[in-house]
């Protein structure tokens, strides 16, 4: 339940910084920041990305949190000296667009040994958080910056709370979330339960991910409305709530976030910053000794990686979801007899020279027991291609009718078991083919789609 607070925390801060503070602000920075070795030892590293690349850490630790405040935030046991999240904020080469990917806590990891990713922090510290994450992402991190659980309220209650809409009425009894349906202005304690919560059935995890980028859209849009940029003092009070708890690596300085600040000369806002989540199977993946790991969907994840690498958008020119491609080849046609017991027999009936060679070829390739000789027919004007078969061997001929779906099929007594393809003007190729069962449709992963700030509505 604690995978929501991994928001607050660390995405603040980032979003704030990376919103405009000021020089006078950031001036006294290096004062507040306590500073962690987080590139320690580091080798093989990814290569650098055109834009910068922030790891955002919040930690399960409630130092600054009362007894009572513990209790009724229903925060529950124990920490468990690990990470309650990881997000990485890329932050654009022209300095006009951030984009946060979440990375669910729970994900499956090497660290070397099997585990979970909220466990790196706590086994190896900052440099195998670090270390973890780029193995993971293929992305370079250039900045880390730590939080814990004691700025996620003051941080909300720094900027006088966060509308949230909501098109009904949200109750989970687990965080003791009960909001009507409408706009609320949420303090720090009423945010925290928000995005803790996995009030709907089916898919908690999939609802709270929804919860924490509606969140983070809202804290963008009051840190607009307020102002907040051009007030020193507020900006201040609110760096001083934020940062009371904050490590970082001892690279970053000041003027790494006043460049992050006034990079954004684009003008900060809800257009300014896209969100995502990595998708994971559906299928939870068990480890011995481990437990129930999440699995990233390989295709989803390196989507969005890729983008970050590059230093693309994750989202599209209306900040929707960019189409997603089609896949580059069609999965096999199911058969009943296996290519590689089917013998085959090419032979070219067209005056096209080598034709009878490369339908050999892609038979061959595709599993059948192509005799390797292929012939010409005495006569070179067939129109069409035609599979010649003896009737004890229909099966075999239906299979190769499916890797040439154009053909004809004739069958010709006494000819035994080696088919005979006559290749005609036709001949347009030939389509990949597979026996045995299909295999299941898969689960689709879970995910969320890269959403545009401005996008992200009422919930």
């Amino acid at each position: 339940m604690r995978r929501g607070l991994r928001v607050l925390g660390a995405v603040s801060l980032g979003i704030l910084t990376a919103s405009g503070i000021g020089h006078a602000v950031l001036g006294h920075m290096d004062d507040r920041l306590a500073r962690v070795d987080a590139f320690a030892g580091m080798k093989n590293r990814p290569s650098p990305t055109k834009g910068t690349n922030f790891l955002l850490v919040g930690t399960d630790v409630r130092r600054g949190l009362t007894q009572t405040q513990r209790t009724g935030l229903r925060l529950g046991g124990e920490p468990c000296d690990c990470t309650d999240t990881m997000m990485l904020a890329h932050l654009s080469r022209d300095g006009r667009r951030v984009s946060v990917v979440a990375l669910p806590r729970d994900s499956y990891a090497e660290l070397p040994r099997a585990g979970k990713l909220k466990w790196a922090w706590g086994v190896g510290g900052p440099a195998l958080a670090v270390g973890t994450v780029e193995k993971m992402t293929g992305v370079k991190v250039d900045h880390y910056a730590e939080f814990d659980f004691g700025s996620f309220m003051k941080t909300v209650d720094g900027i006088g709370g966060v509308d949230l809409c909501f098109a009904r009425p949200l109750r989970d009894p687990v965080t003791g979330l009960d909001l009507p349906a409408g706009t609320v202005r949420a303090d720090g304690g009423t945010a925290l339960r928000y995005v803790r919560s996995g009030h709907l059935p089916g898919s908690p995890d999939l609802q709270r991910m929804q919860n924490q980028q509606r969140f983070l859209a809202a804290l963008v849009r009051r840190v607009t409305d307020i102002g907040l940029l051009q007030n020193p003092v507020k900006l201040d009070q609110v760096a001083k709530a934020a940062l009371g708890s904050v490590r970082a690596d001892r690279q970053t300085k000041p003027d790494d976030l006043i460049a992050l600040a006034t990079g954004l000369r684009g003008g900060f806002g809800a257009r300014s910053v896209e969100f995502a989540t990595v998708p994971v199977d559906a299928t939870p993946f068990r480890v011995q000794g481990v437990g129930t790991t999440l699995r990233w969907d390989v295709k989803g994840a390196k989507r969005i990686f890729d983008a970050l690498r590059e230093d693309r958008p994750l989202t599209g020119p209306d900040g929707g979801p960019l189409a997603t491609p089609s896949p580059s080849a069609p999965e096999p046609e199911q058969v009943d007899v296996p290519p590689k017991s089917i013998r085959v027999q090419v032979n070219n009936g067209t005056t096209v020279n080598g034709l009878g060679a490369r339908v050999d070829k892609e038979l061959r390739h595709l599993g059948f027991r192509t005799t390797g000789s292929p012939g010409n027919t005495v006569r070179h004007d067939a129109e069409y291609t035609v599979i010649h078969y003896d009737p004890g061997w229909d099966r075999s001929a239906k299979a190769l009718g499916t890797a040439l779906p154009y053909a004809e099929l004739r069958r010709v007594s006494g000819l035994g078991p080696t088919l005979r393809i006559t290749v005609g003007a036709d001949y347009d190729g030939v389509t990949p083919v597979r026996a045995g069962e299909p295999d299941p449709p898969a689960a689709p992963p879970v995910e969320l789609q890269p959403m545009r700030g401005d996008r992200i509505l009422c919930g």
